[in-house]
């Protein structure tokens, strides 16, 4: 267990708090777990420079950091398609492509082969993380990102796809 692991164990962690706090009802509550959602954001970058800086890149860190992307960003489109921020649709198409990069993760990961995340990828995360911010403020502009976040994950899918499926062909 090393930094970076613990970092992205920390952002596991952070979802039930983002879901406790964003269903409190408290006043700001939105505000309040959007920055917990932008401290995970934080944590994501930090584990990835600490790791590649410092040579703690693990096969297990490679499995962990995107995982618990996955999990944190699905459970905040989740909260904000329940409370009306965002179309079921967008929840549905992340959903989708994360399930199949997951299971297609395992798979490889079982032959060892990892996927690793490319700039399009990182460029899709920020815009999210960007696009849930700007929801807290002004719905419109929000969504207006948001859609070219699940654009751009679509984009980044393709990428991911092609590799699998180069991958998983050279492999058998």
């Amino acid at each position: 267990m090393n930094l970076p692991n613990i970092l992205s164990i920390f952002r596991i962690i952070l979802i039930p708090i983002f879901v406790a706090i964003f269903f409190s009802g408290m006043q700001h509550s939105l505000i309040y777990s959007i920055l917990i959602f932008l401290i995970a954001g934080f944590t994501d970058i930090l584990d990835g420079f600490i790791a590649r800086k410092y040579n703690l890149i693990t096969k297990w860190g490679m499995v962990l950091d995107p995982l618990a992307d996955k999990l944190m960003l699905l459970t905040v489109l989740s909260c904000l398609v329940i409370e009306g921020y965002a179309p079921i649709w967008v929840l549905i198409i992340i959903s989708l492509k994360d399930l199949f990069m997951i299971f297609a993760g395992m798979k490889l990961f079982h032959k060892d082969v990892v996927i690793p995340a490319n700039k399009i990828g990182k460029l899709t995360s920020l815009l999210f993380y960007i696009s849930v911010f700007v929801l807290s403020f002004d719905k419109a502009l929000g969504k207006l990102l948001l859609y070219c976040s699940v654009l751009s994950a679509l984009i980044a899918f393709s990428n991911y796809f092609l590799y699998y499926k180069k991958s998983s062909s050279t492999q058998q």
